[in-house]
């Protein structure tokens, strides 16, 4: 059994990693910014930093022993020009998306170090990889967070710790269903190879593969989930 902290883990993409990893006999403890009345579970504004150490101390109070698996989920998208931008949104995606990844998991490395084993994934996007017209901001922060995979892969591979990022591409959840109209999806289905969205379990089964044994030789990569977006239609 290991101790897991999953963030964004309300809805969408982390709830459905949060639920399989759960069934696996793990132990968990989740934030996201809604309130749930569950005991594993921690309303946090993660762009805020010392919300973010608060979170911190408190699945540390929860498993009463040190977190094993860090799965940076939390995270937000905006489509707009970069010349509509402003500015207090330019400062909350980058804390939200990329700041708050780092803060966590900085926190998080000393104890993975001292432990000689952990596992951190974080959920980026395929528009981090392949840039997306207006979403520049979007998609900047996501390619900062592949980045920050790839060094930190190197700086504790020695301390049998591995961090992966996964990119998916369109993924069908209530937010995505919610915020897209029928035309705007058939756009998107006209330029994905398989011509199809991504399911939010296929994650969920990529993470828990990731943080298997069995992964442990894999570190540094962007896995890009995304149903053939990636190298064109």
């Amino acid at each position: 059994m290991k101790n897991i902290l999953i963030t964004g883990a309300s809805s969408g993409i982390g709830l459905e990693i949060a639920n399989l990893l759960s069934k696996e006999g793990n132990d968990l403890f989740l934030t996201g910014r809604r309130k749930l009345d569950k005991v594993n579970y921690y309303p946090c504004d993660l762009i805020d930093i010392f919300s973010i150490e608060n979170l911190y101390n408190k699945a540390k109070e929860y498993f009463n022993s040190d977190i094993d698996i860090l799965i940076n989920c939390a995270g937000q998208y905006i489509y707009k020009s970069i010349e509509k931008m402003e500015f207090d949104e330019i400062s909350y995606l980058i804390d939200l998306n990329f700041k708050s990844a780092y803060v966590l998991t900085s926190l998080i490395i000393p104890e993975m170090k001292k432990n000689k084993w952990g596992r951190i994934i974080n959920i980026g996007s395929i528009s981090g990889m392949v840039g997306e017209a207006n979403a520049s901001l979007y998609s900047a922060t996501k390619a900062a967070l592949s980045g920050f995979t790839k060094a930190l892969a190197l700086e504790v591979a020695q301390f049998n710790i591995t961090v992966n990022q996964i990119n998916p591409g369109w993924v069908e959840t209530p937010l995505t269903n919610s915020s897209l109209t029928n035309e705007d999806k058939q756009e998107v289905l006209d330029v994905t190879p398989q011509k199809r969205f991504i399911q939010p379990i296929e994650i969920a089964k990529l993470c828990e593969y990731l943080i298997s044994d069995d992964a442990k030789g894999i570190t540094g990569q962007n896995i890009n989930l995304c149903a053939g977006l990636s190298i064109g239609c």
